[in-house]
């Protein structure tokens, strides 16, 4: 059987440099359907993997209280999260004050997603996020120094203009590589010295980890203040087996210091560091799902372009087909010869396809920072695709040849 098979092979590679330009285009149609879906693929892949990362960062003993439910909402039938009023700043402190549980708590707010910080000449694009942030706000979201200080508690006490700046942020304000520490930048209206800089989180998933300017929460409330500015706490658990202890503690002391009588629903949302990025991969299962439609659609059309090369090589060699049914050749023989040479042409296309799929998906990973992936199920998934598309489009010809009548086919010119 192996050698029947290795035979096969050899006849399918003659037969293919006999023909090669329209099995060229056969398997360019090919690669192009397996490059699509594993291109695309991969690209996912690896994105699920960066927002992973991106939340364990913040570790798996981490939640957060806001005031707005975590939804990802994908299309018109998404859910719309739901949002509660707003949590203040004496609402915040007052459960700093009273959450009685071994956990770090912090409170932080938003100032600011579209702000441009100058240096002298430089500045940046006007893309920075600014956050306020008390003591514990870097350690309760994930950042980790690289240089520099934290916020004392009188800078936070008294609003001082102090910033910590992302690494993004800094290579664009100081090209020429002086040391940033103590210089004096520009944010809005405001002077700010440098008092740290972040180690780099990189900006995969779109959430701009590196292009973030920390300021204290006073400072923030003061010069960045807007109508029903809410606050979250981040709240970081000393010991991850307590989480869930920890979290019900949480919701029984906001709920009397949001004044909420038994029975009455929660008007704030409680999260895990790692529920959002759970919700994210979730969803993006449709769109796996879309560019997995996508390149089975463009799979069929090859089919159908195989299916037509082959019917047209089974015209071809009619003669061939005479004369080796003359010698002694089965049906048998003839089915597989034709069957195996359309799974030939598909398997060229596929590992020419899988190959340039690995490299386009990393190309686009690349770009978004996020590390090298190799997509194995996807690759073995592209190897069982082509077999299916290359049986589905060899079958019909592989039969029709193996019925042609040996003396009708003898005589054919």
């Amino acid at each position: 059987m192996a050698s029947v098979l290795r035979e096969n092979i050899k006849i399918s590679l003659r037969a293919i440099r006999s023909q090669l330009l329209r099995t060229i285009l056969t398997v360019f149609i090919i690669t192009i359907g397996i490059t699509s879906l594993v291109g695309t693929l991969t690209s996912i892949d690896a994105l699920k993997s960066s927002i992973n990362s991106n939340f364990t960062n913040m570790g798996a003993n981490t939640f957060t209280i806001r005031n707005r439910e975590m939804t990802v909402r994908i299309g018109r039938d998404g859910k719309k999260p739901k949002a509660f009023r707003s949590i203040t700043y004496q609402e915040a402190l007052d459960f700093s004050k009273a959450y009685n549980f071994p956990a770090k708590p912090s409170v932080s707010t938003f100032a600011s997603g579209a702000s441009t910080l100058k240096f002298e000449s430089k500045k940046t694009n006007p893309n920075i996020r600014v956050f306020g942030g008390d003591e514990n706000y870097m350690a309760t979201s994930g950042y980790e120094l690289e240089k520099g200080r934290n916020f004392s508690s009188q800078e936070i006490l008294f609003g001082n203009h102090v910033v910590i700046l992302g690494k993004e942020v800094i290579d664009a304000l100081f090209t020429k590589k002086e040391d940033p520490i103590d210089k004096i930048i520009t944010i809005g209206s405001g002077k700010y010295r440098i008092i740290g800089i972040l180690k780099s989180k990189g900006n995969s998933s779109g959430f701009g980890g590196d292009k973030v300017a920390i300021l204290p929460l006073s400072n923030v409330r003061q010069y960045f203040a807007r109508p029903n500015m809410t606050f979250t706490i981040n709240v970081m658990c000393n010991n991850s087996q307590l989480m869930d202890a920890a979290i019900g503690e949480a919701t029984g002391t906001f709920r009397v210091i949001r004044k909420l009588s038994a029975g009455e629903e929660n008007t704030f949302e409680i999260t895990k560091s790692d529920n959002l990025a759970n919700l994210l991969i979730e969803n993006m299962q449709k769109v796996t799902m879309g560019a997995t439609i996508i390149g089975v659609i463009t799979l069929l059309g090859a089919a159908i372009g195989l299916m037509n090369i082959m019917l047209v090589s089974v015209s071809e060699r009619t003669r061939e087909i005479g004369i080796r049914k003359a010698v002694g050749a089965t049906k048998k023989i003839i089915r597989s010869q034709f069957l195996v040479e359309a799974l030939v042409i598909c398997q060229m296309g596929g590992f020419a396809g899988t190959l340039l799929g690995i490299i386009l998906g990393n190309v686009i990973a690349f770009m978004f920072d996020i590390s090298f992936i190799i997509p194995w199920f996807w690759i073995i998934m592209s190897i069982v695709l082509c077999l299916i598309v290359g049986t589905i489009a060899g079958i019909y010809p592989a039969i029709k040849a193996s019925k042609l009548d040996p003396i009708d086919a003898l005589r054919f010119e």
